[in-house]
């Protein structure tokens, strides 16, 4: 097995509304926060903030830059590490050609939904591919009510739902990324 070329995006756009009209979500301090944690936990190469909106751009370059040389470098060092893998683009296309830069060749794409489709994969058999290190692998979670129907086809594979043990399922972008990356970068705990 090679080494897993693994990168994660979170878009804020193009997303869904709860009417199901395409807007763009604000960012929020949790998710840069926690999700940079987790991403730096299991080794992502790159975690990406997706947003076309220079007002957010800018909030999320502010957040980093303190985090990482402000006081909040000296006051919390662990959270300069995992801000250290945190970049902002406009577009999804812009991801794509920034890990095509550092790998030399675009990702494949995965996208999550909490619905099944015909290109949908196991977590299992995503792990394997993803640890084969013979691609780079992004990662795609979508904010507000979901990625659009566009960048679900634009996709390669999608991620198999997570089922809790009732019928509720409805987690929130923070807890769906540290369960996707345990469940693909993770301990091969259970045999």
């Amino acid at each position: 097995m090679g080494e897993p070329r693994f990168y994660l995006a979170l878009l804020h756009n193009p997303v869904y509304n709860k009417r199901m009209e395409v807007i763009t979500t604000t960012v929020t301090n949790f998710d840069l926060h926690d999700i940079a944690r987790s991403s730096k936990t299991y080794d992502v190469n790159k975690y990406y903030i997706v947003n076309h909106l220079e007002s957010q751009q800018s909030l999320v370059a502010r957040m980093k830059e303190y985090w990482s040389g402000d006081f909040g470098a000296e006051y919390n060092p662990d959270r300069k590490e995992a801000f250290s893998i945190l970049d902002i683009k406009a577009e999804l296309a812009d991801v794509v050609a920034d890990i095509k830069d550092i790998e030399g060749e675009e990702p494949i794409l995965v996208t999550t939904d909490a619905r099944t489709y015909p290109n949908t994969i196991t977590y299992k058999a995503l792990r394997e591919k993803i640890h084969s290190g013979d691609k780079p692998y992004l990662v795609l979670l979508g904010t507000g009510w979901g990625l659009t129907k566009e960048v679900m086809n634009s996709t390669e594979y999608i991620l198999e739902p997570i089922y809790g043990r009732g019928d509720y399922n409805h987690l929130s972008v923070r807890s769906a990324a540290a369960i996707i990356l345990d469940r693909l970068l993770g301990e091969s705990w259970w045999g």
